[in-house]
């Protein structure tokens, strides 16, 4: 399958990673924003100026969009899917839907495929739900994500006048988070499972209280959590918060017997080193299922609940059947 990158940040770099992992795949080039000659991949692929990415319709399988999802990806996704074969990672979980509609109709009309809204949280954790929810449907769902660097929050703060650089962590409340592993069924609100630490650089002439007061007040991202805005220097993010760790939990809670005597507890959990990377590897096994529904001529949007396991793996249903099942 011969990918495109479409940006070329943290994500980009990763998916660039996790092509080079894939003897199956290949990097047909880099579309970025920027001035092509400025950019250097890590792997020597070519670079292209974005707005040329339509002069290659009839060589890329399909475009991976690395953007953000704040402003981004609503504009990019529907443009793209309306040439090519698409894949993002849209991560606003409250406008999933309204992304989807917008993507369909740009996929349909063109006779395209596309994908929204894969990686691990939305995406693996996605599955999980669905799986444990239609396991154990007497029960109930948690999701706990951290301590880690969201890279969805992080974008949105940087899209804030007079921020430099930010990061934001995401870090689970540790008495909701062992109430929920010890097979009890706490009523928690969003403020009671997770607390949002930002810190920022911020331009020296920049309203520092306007720019906290913006973050706290930022729905879908901060305004329904307790949240600490610390100003730092540039040396200080540098030093403390180069890195962009991240993980978290799916936990179901469910009883099963005539009378429900019975607890269970499933816990899919993730320990990332590199968020844009994992995030990265998911979305090259998912072009992977994208591309051969493309090839069978399947058309429209889908999300991660409509692939087939076994369409992810480059192995064959006997390789998988010997070796996985």
């Amino acid at each position: 399958m011969k990918l495109a990158i479409y940006g070329y940040g943290n994500l980009g770099r990763g998916v660039e990673c996790a092509i080079a992992q894939n003897p199956d795949a290949s990097l047909f080039g880099v579309f970025t924003r920027r001035a092509p000659e400025s950019v250097k991949t890590l792997t020597g692929a070519p670079v292209f100026a974005a707005a040329d990415i339509f002069n290659y319709q009839d060589e890329i399988d399909l475009v991976i969009i690395c953007g953000g999802s704040a402003t981004d990806l609503p504009k990019m996704t529907p443009a793209l899917a309306a040439k090519f074969n698409v894949i993002d990672s849209f991560d606003t979980h409250a406008n999933i839907p309204a992304h989807f509609d917008a993507v369909n109709k740009a996929a349909v009309e063109s006779g395209h495929v596309a994908l929204i809204s894969c990686g691990w949280d939305p995406g693996m954790f996605s599955l999980n739900r669905l799986y444990a929810s239609a396991i154990l449907p007497q029960g109930t769902d948690y999701t706990f994500w951290g301590r880690g660097v969201s890279q969805g929050h992080s974008d949105a703060i940087r899209r804030i006048d007079g921020v430099l650089d930010a990061r934001q962590y995401t870090v689970p409340v540790a008495a909701a988070l062992d109430a929920v592993r010890s097979g009890s069924t706490p009523a928690l609100t969003t403020r009671q499972k997770h607390l949002r630490e930002c810190y920022v650089v911020a331009a020296e002439d920049a309203d520092k209280t306007r720019i906290e007061k913006e973050i706290k007040e930022m729905p879908n991202y901060f305004a329904d959590y307790d949240t600490t805005v610390t100003i730092i220097t540039k040396e200080e993010m540098a030093k403390n918060h180069a890195e962009l760790p991240h993980g978290g939990c799916v936990i179901r809670t469910g009883k099963t017997g005539l009378s429900g005597e019975h607890t269970h507890v499933i816990e899919y959990r993730l320990q990332l080193d590199s968020n844009p990377e994992f995030t990265a590897s998911v979305l090259v096994a998912f072009a992977r299922a994208m591309c051969r529904k493309a090839s069978r001529g399947e058309v429209g949007c889908k999300t991660v609940f409509d692939i087939a396991p076994a369409e992810l793996s480059p192995l064959s249903g006997e390789e998988l059947r010997a070796h996985m099942l």
